[in-house]
C-alpha cells in the first residue's frame, strides 16, 4: 500500500518549511521544500465592479445642492411613471395579479425563460404576418433592464463594439463597459425630430462592432421614428450585416397623430433582438416583468444566440412568478381605454410644456411624440454665467426647485430633459419657475459678450 509522510521542519525565528515525501511501494520521493503561507486578508472589488458606472448617478450624486426652501420641490427627473399616483394601472391589471396569489399555482420556480403558457401569451400578443412569433421566439426577464443586459451578454464579447445611440439611455453604456465591451456613440439629429445620423452610424461600423441599439420610441428625446427612417436604419444593417438590438419598451406609446413601427415588421432579413416589457406601457416599473422578441427569419441567429440566450437566462432563473401568472389576462383583458387615457394624459402635458418651454428666451425645446420625455436645448451663450447644463439645472434646483436632468447624463451636453407624466398642474408650475428662472439670467446678445469679455 502507498503511504505518505508530511514532516514539518522548522525552529527559531524561521518560518515553518513543509518538507514533503511521498513513499509508494517502499521507494520515497522527494517533493523538495515549500514555504508555508502566512494568511492575510487581501479582499478587492472585481473588475467587473470597477467597470460598471451609471453616468446618470454619477452626475446627480454629485450635485450637491439643496433645494429653495420657500418652494415645494417638483422633480421633472425621474422615468417612473408612478411617482405622483395620478397614473394608475388599470384595475384588470391588479386584478390579474391577486387572483394569482390566491391561487397558489405560482409560487414555486418557472423554467429560466419563463412558463411555456407565459412565452405563448407574448408571442400571441405581438404576432403579426409581418413578423411571426411563436413561444420559443419569447424569452422573458426581470425587467426590460434585463432583457437588455441578456441581449447584449449573448451578442457581443469582450474588444468588440456596439452603436449606442447620443442621446441615449445611459444603461447601454453602464451594461456594456462593465461587459468589456466599447462603446461607438452615433448622434441623433434634434433638427430632424431626433432622426439618426445615418451616414455617421454607418461611419463608425467596423470588423469589431457586434450590434446597434435602436431605441424607438426614445428615452430621453420622445421622439418616434417613421416608417422610412426605419426602413433607412435597416439598410444601414443589412449593407453592414450587423444585427440589431432594438430597445421597444416604449413601443405603442405614441401620441394620436402619430404611428408605431415595430422595427422586425419591416425587416426582412436582419435579425433582431427586441426588448419591451410591461413597466412603460401598463405603468407597473416595480414589476419588473421584460422580455425578449426574437426575430430571425433568414436563421442567421440560428441556434447559438437562442441556446445562448438560454444559459444566460440560467444565471436568474426569470422573473416574478406571480406577475408571470397574471400576464395573459393583463395582455388580453386590459381595456384600449386604458391605453388611451394614458396616452391622452401624457400628449396634453406635452403639448403644455412645449408650448410653454417654446416661449421662454433661450429655450428650444424639441416636441415629442411618444414615450413621456421632452428634451431642452440651452442657448448657452445667453446664460453665459453658467458653465454647461450641469450648473444650469443646479441653480434651477437651488432657486426654483425644479429638478430637471441634465443631458449630459445621456452623452448630450446643452439639453435638459422634461418628465411629463405629473399632474398638469405640477407641469405648468414648473413651466412658470423655469420662466421665472430664465428671465433671471438670460442676456441678449450684447450683455452675453460682455460677459464673455470679463
Amino acid at each position: 500500500m502507498d503511504s505518505y509522510l508530511i514532516q514539518v521542519n522548522g525552529r527559531g525565528d524561521h518560518a515553518p518549511v513543509l518538507d514533503v515525501h511521498l513513499k509508494t511501494n517502499g521507494s520515497s520521493i522527494s517533493l523538495g521544500k515549500v514555504k508555508g503561507r502566512k494568511p492575510r486578508w487581501a479582499v478587492r472589488a472585481s473588475e467587473m465592479s470597477k467597470k460598471t458606472f451609471n453616468p446618470v448617478r454619477a452626475i446627480v450624486d454629485s450635485m450637491k445642492v439643496e433645494p429653495n426652501p420657500k418652494k415645494a420641490m417638483i422633480s421633472l427627473s425621474l422615468g417612473d411613471p408612478t411617482v405622483f399616483g395620478n397614473l394608475p394601472t388599470n384595475d384588470e391589471v391588479t386584478l390579474a395579479v391577486k387572483e394569482v396569489l390566491d391561487s397558489g399555482r405560482y409560487n414555486g420556480y418557472a423554467p429560466s425563460v419563463g412558463y411555456q403558457s407565459c412565452r405563448e401569451a407574448v408571442a400571441a400578443y405581438y404576432n403579426c404576418p409581418e413578423a411571426p412569433l411563436k413561444a420559443q421566439d419569447v424569452i422573458l426577464t426581470s425587467g426590460c433592464s434585463q432583457a437588455i443586459e441578456l441581449a447584449l451578454a449573448v451578442l457581443a464579447n469582450p474588444g468588440q463594439n456596439i452603436l449606442v445611440p447620443r442621446p441615449g439611455f445611459s444603461l447601454y453604456k453602464t451594461l456594456a463597459l462593465s461587459m468589456g465591451i466599447e462603446v461607438k456613440l452615433y448622434n441623433l439629429l434634434p433638427e430632424k425630430g431626433w432622426e439618426i445620423d445615418l451616414e455617421h452610424l454607418e461611419s463608425l461600423v467596423d470588423e469589431k462592432t457586434a450590434c446597434l441599439i435602436v431605441n424607438n420610441p426614445s428615452n430621453p428625446c420622445g421622439s418616434v421614428f417613421s416608417k422610412s427612417h426605419l426602413q433607412k436604419i435597416l439598410a444601414v444593417a443589412s449593407r453592414q450585416c450587423v444585427p440589431i438590438l432594438a430597445d421597444e419598451i416604449y413601443g405603442d406609446m405614441v401620441f394620436a397623430d402619430c404611428k408605431y413601427e415595430p422595427i422586425a415588421t419591416l425587416s426582412t432579413n436582419v435579425p433582431i433582438l427586441s426588448c419591451g416589457g410591461l413597466a412603460k406601457r401598463w405603468l407597473v416599473p416595480g414589476w419588473r416583468m421584460g422580455w425578449i422578441l426574437i426575430h430571425d427569419r433568414r436563421d442567421i441567429f440560428g441556434n447559438e444566440i437562442r441556446d445562448g440566450l438560454l444559459r444566460l437566462s440560467q444565471r436568474i432563473l426569470g422573473p416574478c412568478t406571480i406577475v408571470q401568472g397574471a400576464l395573459e389576462r393583463i395582455l388580453q383583458r386590459t381595456p384600449p381605454e386604458f391605453y388611451h387615457n394614458t396616452l391622452s394624459m401624457l400628449k396634453s402635458n406635452a403639448d403644455l410644456c412645449y408650448a410653454a418651454l417654446s416661449a421662454i428666451p433661450g429655450l428650444q425645446p424639441v416636441r415629442p411624440a411618444g414615450a413621456m420625455y421632452l428634451m431642452v436645448e440651452i442657448e448657452m451663450e445667453h446664460f453665459p454665467e453658467f458653465e454647461n447644463d450641469v450648473e444650469f439645472t443646479e441653480r434651477l434646483i437651488s432657486e426654483q426647485s425644479v429638478f430637471c436632468l441634465p443631458a449630459t447624463c445621456f452623452e448630450y451636453p446643452n439639453f435638459f430633459r422634461v418628465v411629463i407624466t405629473v399632474p398638469e398642474e405640477m407641469i405648468l408650475e414648473a413651466c412658470s419657475r423655469i420662466q421665472e428662472f430664465c428671465e433671471m439670467h438670460y442676456q441678449g446678445a450684447e450683455g452675453a459678450q460682455e460677459e464673455c469679455d470679463k
